[in-house]
């Protein structure tokens, strides 16, 4: 009651609203400025900490200097500006420490924190009182003045604890009122613990006009200092807000193609999916592959290929109308998203994809046109979910990236079943060395001049408990995209080392090497192993490989090249006339040997293209004294004509088929074997 009396009873009432404005205001913006401390590191919380220091030791001196201005009292009064100056910095000081503690991170520091922070503010008024003279006596209650010390550093410690230890939304109602709670509790009760006793013959205090006018100053220098640390605190938000922006762009579209990228389609889709399934709609979704885009990466380097993929993207994000959606997945891959009534939509939207596709574009001096695979499935009759449906137009797209007829494949059930024939191909061919399913077969090289056997290529066979003999063709491709060719291609070069070893004839072989093998960095020390393991001569390897798996990594392929040259091991070119074959790859890598493919072989008797293409290389060879081996030769006259032309070695069934066991006959003691066993 004494408290209350002395607010109403002592106090000018319009003052005292102004200073409780005053000070609600500093306290909400204080622990604004607080929580960005606490969310900072670094320097960056010493500066929060001054900020948030000022505003509360501002607000806290404000609101106790216009309550003192708005005590009533019959008395003239001064104030001591040194000590109402000091009274200041400690509310400053004493708060940045207090926060400043706050912020450790130990289990009782917010709490005491807030209580050196509650011990300034009553160190700050009772300095302030010290300031205030009036010309009469003072009494003063210890009682009330050990009250308002416990209630400003208790409420104040439950401030802070509250900012520190709970949620942020909840924090910023309670927290403050608590320090609002500490402020205005210690003010009030030590202005209670204080009875002034006027003077005899003293006059009444005739400052009032000047005091109100005083306090209206201070309130607006308050509310100037308070202003500062909201607008610190609206930056702050403003650019911790335009930063997350940015940050939630880059995290949902690439930056190359300006496109979304894959995280934003997959929420795109998921939401899309929903969408068709309430309103009982369709969806398209469709893949998109680049056709050229390897080559031209390969040939003209990575940033021809950023070229075409910001290219790729401007095309198509222009050509987007309602309800469609195109996003980069990766590499050169591409997605799209189409809302649809009719079919027609469909196709009218991947003909307007097509067309951006076939845009033409300036490489330097050539100018080169993509082109693209895509594949279509749609909801809901080729899947309820997002995976079914983006792996359904995977597969539509894949079947139409093989087939150089069809730019663009709708999904079919069917593709599903070769799907699954590839993955249980994929899943035998895993364990088919540990099964001893894989063989070796060789098939004869000889000398086109006298028909001597110059070495024997390996090839590789498998031989299935249940589909019988599997070919080659069908099941390399699939261990070179599960990359079980690696482990393959050691047992094949381990075991034709080490057969190739017990023959009476130290014959050369030449075994094939995959690209993935060749994009291992250990891949040179792997067949130096393997050597030394079968004590077989390096001499006596030849490693074919093909220009399509050197073109990848050129520079780790010349690398790899010199390692293997070093050990003495012979490299010949693979498929030459086929792929890229470029004469820079002939300049780069010194091959031993050019194998010219069969293609070109079978179509000397009849197709002039194909012998001049074979004269050529043959002229290659010989100016970069190199050795030409001509691959698929079946018949006498091919024969004839490649001994005429002046190549060096053949390969094919004329010569002699794969075999388990190399003959010791020559090809052309084989041949004439043939001719009598026919007769």
């Amino acid at each position: 009651m004494r408290v209350i009396s002395c607010i109403v009873m002592e106090h000018n009432l319009w003052l005292v609203s102004l200073a409780a404005g005053i000070c609600v205001a500093g306290a909400v913006i204080t622990f604004r400025l607080f929580g960005h401390m606490r969310n900072r590191s670094g320097r960056q919380v010493f500066g929060w900490a001054f900020l948030a220091a000022v505003a509360a030791g501002s607000a806290i001196w404000c609101t106790h200097f216009i309550a003192m201005l708005a005590y009533e009292v019959k008395a003239p009064v001064t104030f001591d500006p040194i000590l109402t100056f000091v009274s200041l910095v400690i509310a400053i000081v004493g708060c940045g420490l207090g926060f400043g503690t706050s912020a450790a991170n130990r289990r009782f520091a917010p709490a005491l924190g807030g209580a050196i922070a509650g011990l300034s503010i009553a160190c700050m008024h009772y300095t302030g009182m010290m300031a205030y003279h009036v010309s009469g006596f003072i009494d003063w209650s210890p009682a009330y003045i050990v009250a308002s010390v416990l209630i400003a550093m208790t409420f104040a410690a439950m401030a802070l604890d509250e900012a520190v230890r709970q949620p942020r939304s909840q924090s910023h109602i309670i927290a403050p009122a608590l320090f609002l709670v500490a402020i205005v509790g210690l003010h009030f009760t030590g202005m209670a613990a204080m009875e002034i006793t006027p003077m005899a013959g003293q006059s009444e205090n005739d400052n009032t006009s000047v005091f109100h006018a005083l306090a209206v100053a201070v309130a607006g220098v308050a509310l100037m200092i308070i202003g500062t640390g909201v607008a610190s605190h609206l930056i702050d938000e403003m650019s911790a807000q335009e930063n997350i922006a940015k940050l939630q762009h880059m995290a949902m579209n690439d930056s190359l193609s300006g496109l979304p990228n894959r995280v934003h389609f997959n929420a795109h889709m998921a939401r899309e999916i929903e969408l068709a399934r309430e309103n009982d709609g369709r969806l398209a979704v469709i893949g998109i592959d680049l056709d050229r885009f390897k080559a031209i990466n390969d040939q003209h380097g990575h940033e021809a290929g950023d070229r075409v993929i910001a290219h790729v993207g401007h095309a198509l994000g222009q050509l987007l109308k309602n309800d469609e959606f195109i996003a980069r997945i990766g590499g050169d891959e591409f997605s799209a998203l189409k809302r649809y009534e009719h079919l027609e939509d469909v196709h009218d939207f991947i003909a307007r994809i097509e067309t951006a596709l076939n845009r033409s574009l300036e490489l330097g001096d050539i100018q080169v046109i993509l082109g693209g695979s895509i594949g279509v499935s749609l909801y809901p009759e080729d899947g309820d979910d997002m995976a079914r449906l983006v792996s359904n137009a995977d597969l539509a797209m894949y079947r139409a990236k093989g087939d150089p007829q069809r730019a663009v494949c709708f999904y079919e059930e069917r593709m599903d079943d070769a799907a699954r024939e590839r993955s249980l191909i994929a899943s035998d061919l895993r364990t088919a060395i540990a099964n001893e399913e894989l063989l070796l077969h060789y098939q004869v090289q000889g000398s086109v001049a006298n028909g001597s056997i110059t070495g024997y290529e390996v090839l590789l066979r498998w031989r299935h408990p249940m589909r019988g003999m599997v070919s080659p063709a069908d099941f390399i491709p699939i261990a070179e995209e599960t990359g079980s060719i690696c482990e393959i291609g050691e047992w094949v070069l381990r075991t034709a080392c080490r057969e190739a070893g017990s023959w009476a004839h130290p014959h050369k072989i030449a075994v094939n090497v995959s690209g993935v093998q060749l994009q291992r960095a250990d891949f040179a020390e792997v067949v130096h192993g393997i050597l030394v393991e079968t004590s077989f001569a390096p001499s006596r390897l030849e490693l074919e490989i093909t220009e399509t798996a050197i073109v990848k990594d050129k520079t780790r392929a010349l690398h790899i090249f010199r390692k293997l040259r070093a050990l003495g091991i012979r490299v010949a070119i693979d498929d030459f006339g086929v792929g890229y074959s470029s004469l820079e790859t002939l300049r780069l890598f010194p091959f031993d040997k050019i194998k010219i493919d069969r293609s070109f072989t079978s179509g000397l008797a009849r197709d002039a293209q194909s012998m001049a293409i074979v004269r050529a290389v043959l002229a290659l060879g010989k100016s970069l004294d190199v050795k030409v081996l001509a691959e698929g030769v079946e018949t006498d006259q091919q024969l004839q004509t490649l001994r005429g032309e002046g190549c060096d070695e053949a390969q094919g069934y004329y010569l002699g088929r794969p075999q388990r066991t190399p003959s010791a006959d020559t090809p052309l003691e084989m041949q004439a074997g043939a001719k009598q066993t026919a007769a």
